[in-house]
C-alpha cells in the first residue's frame, strides 16, 4: 500500500515537473501571456512564412489601405469618393471617382460637395491629382472643388490644377464661364495668400469642349484617351465620360437618362459607372417628393433602378456599377431586386470607399480602411519662399487692431531660427 502511494506521489511530482517546464517554456516566448503576438501575422511576415512576395500579400487582403498597394503596370483602380444623393452626408459625399492607372496617371470624375475629404484619405501626393473631368456644373458634382483647389494650396499641391468641362447652350452656362466667377467670387481668399504661401498650385487651367461632341476625344496624353459623349440631364451642357487605356475601358455615366449615345459608345466596358436614382417610391416616402415630382426626377431627370438595369443589359460591361442613391440596409435591397427585373448581370451597388481593382483577367470589389487623422503629403517640388512684393498690403486701421506680443512671438521666431540657420522677424511688433 505504501509503495503504491508513494509511486503515486512520485508520479505526481514528475507530472507538476513537466507542467511547470512547459508553462515556463510557453511565457519564455510570450512574455506578455497572450498567443496573438505569434498568431497575428502581419502582411509582410505571413508572405514570408507562406515565400511569396510581400507585395503580393498585401494585395490579397480583403480591405484595400490607402497608400500601401502599388498597381501593376497593366492595372485600373477605380475608388468611390462620393456615391449618394444630391445632399451630401455622412455616410456618403456627392460624386466623385478616382481613377488610378498603372503608368502612373490618376484622373478624378466629378468632385461633388462632401467628397474633399474622402481625396484626402486617399493619401496621394496633390501634385499627383492635377485631373478634374466634370459632367456638369451641378452642386453635387462640383461643389468640393473651390476646397480642393484653394485648400489644395496648403495641403502641398504645387502643379496648376486641370479641368475639363463641357460648354452650354449658350457661354454662360458653359464650364470656362463658371470657373472665372469662381475666380472671381474667392477673390478674398486668394488676396490672402498672395505673396504669403507657394501659388504655383493656385492656378486654373480649364478646358472646355463642345457638349455635343459625339465620343470626341477631349484628353490623350502618355497613352490615355478621354472621350465625351452627350447625356440627358437638365440643360444642354452634361456629358458622360469614356476612359481608354491599355486595353481597358471605364465609363462614367456623371448623371443623365438613359440615352442612345451611351448605348452606342459604352459596350463592353470593363467597369461601367451609371447612375442608378432612388425609386419614385422612395423619393415620396423617403424624400417626402409629390407623387408626380418623384416621376419626373426619378425617371426623367434621373435614372431609376429599372431604367439601369435595362441600360446595362443593353451594354453588358463586365461589371456594372450603379449609384447616386442613399445606400443603406433597407434601400438596397430594393434597388437591387429593381434593377434584377431587367438585369442579370455582374453588379455592385456603390458606396463611398468602394474599390475595384481592374485587370483584363480580374475585377476584384473591397472596402477601403479610413484613417480619419490623415495628414497632407509632403510636397514632390522644392517650394518656392514667398514673395512678400506680391502680397497685398491691409490697411493702417486694421495694423492699428493688432498685438504684436513681441514677449510671446519674439522667442518662437527664435525657437525656428535656432532650429532652422534662419533669421527671420516678425511684421507685427509692438
Amino acid at each position: 500500500m505504501y509503495k503504491i502511494a508513494n509511486s503515486k506521489l512520485t508520479l505526481l511530482a514528475i507530472v507538476a515537473v513537466v507542467a511547470v517546464a512547459m508553462v515556463a517554456l510557453y511565457m519564455k516566448g510570450h512574455p506578455d501571456g497572450s498567443v496573438g503576438k505569434i498568431l497575428k501575422l502581419t502582411p509582410e511576415a505571413q508572405a514570408a512564412k507562406a515565400k511569396i512576395s510581400p507585395v503580393k500579400a498585401l494585395k490579397d487582403r480583403d480591405v484595400y489601405y490607402p497608400g500601401t498597394e502599388n498597381l501593376g503596370r497593366n492595372e485600373m483602380r477605380v475608388v468611390a469618393l462620393g456615391t449618394g444623393m444630391p445632399s451630401a452626408r455622412p455616410k456618403q459625399a456627392a460624386a466623385c471617382w478616382l481613377v488610378e492607372l498603372g503608368n502612373g496617371d490618376k484622373f478624378l470624375f466629378d468632385i461633388g460637395s462632401g467628397c474633399h475629404e474622402r481625396i484626402a484619405a486617399q493619401k496621394i501626393p496633390y501634385d499627383h491629382l492635377d485631373k478634374i473631368f466634370i459632367g456638369h456644373l451641378h452642386v453635387d458634382h462640383m461643389g468640393d472643388l473651390p476646397t480642393f483647389w484653394l485648400g489644395g494650396t496648403v495641403m502641398n499641391r504645387l502643379t496648376p490644377l486641370r479641368i475639363w468641362g463641357p460648354s452650354g447652350s449658350t457661354p454662360e452656362y458653359g464650364t470656362k464661364h463658371a470657373l472665372d466667377l469662381m475666380e472671381k467670387m474667392y477673390a478674398w481668399d486668394i488676396g490672402t495668400r498672395s505673396g504669403v504661401i507657394d501659388a504655383r498650385g493656385m492656378k486654373l487651367e480649364v478646358s472646355e469642349f463642345p457638349f455635343k461632341g459625339i465620343n470626341e476625344v477631349i484628353y490623350n496624353e502618355n497613352g490615355v484617351v478621354v472621350r465625351s459623349i452627350p447625356a440627358v440631364h437638365g440643360l444642354d451642357g452634361a456629358v458622360s465620360f469614356i476612359l481608354e487605356w491599355n486595353g481597358l475601358k471605364f465609363v462614367y455615366s456623371s448623371d443623365t437618362i438613359p440615352n442612345k449615345w451611351w448605348v452606342e459608345h459604352t459596350k463592353g466596358a470593363d467597369i461601367s459607372i451609371h447612375e442608378c436614382f432612388l425609386p419614385p417610391t422612395l423619393l415620396v416616402t423617403k424624400q417626402g417628393f409629390a407623387p408626380i415630382e418623384a416621376l419626373q426626377v426619378g425617371t426623367q431627370g434621373h435614372t431609376s433602378p429599372e431604367q439601369f438595369g435595362k441600360v446595362m443589359a443593353m451594354t453588358q460591361p463586365r461589371l456594372a456599377v450603379g449609384y447616386h442613391f442613399y445606400n443603406d440596409f433597407d434601400i438596397e435591397p430594393e434597388v437591387r431586386t429593381r434593377v434584377r427585373k431587367t438585369y442579370d448581370g455582374p453588379l455592385a451597388l456603390a458606396l463611398d470607399y468602394m474599390v475595384f481593382n481592374v485587370t483584363k483577367d480580374d475585377i476584384r470589389v473591397r472596402m477601403s480602411a479610413i484613417d480619419e487623422a490623415v495628414w497632407p503629403s509632403p510636397a514632390l517640388k522644392k517650394k518656392s519662399p514667398p514673395d512678400f512684393t506680391k502680397a497685398i498690403p491691409i490697411s493702417d486701421f486694421t495694423k492699428s487692431g493688432a498685438m504684436g506680443l513681441p514677449e510671446i512671438v519674439g522667442p518662437i521666431y527664435d525657437e525656428i531660427n535656432k532650429k532652422y540657420g534662419t533669421n527671420y522677424k516678425p511684421g507685427f511688433k509692438e
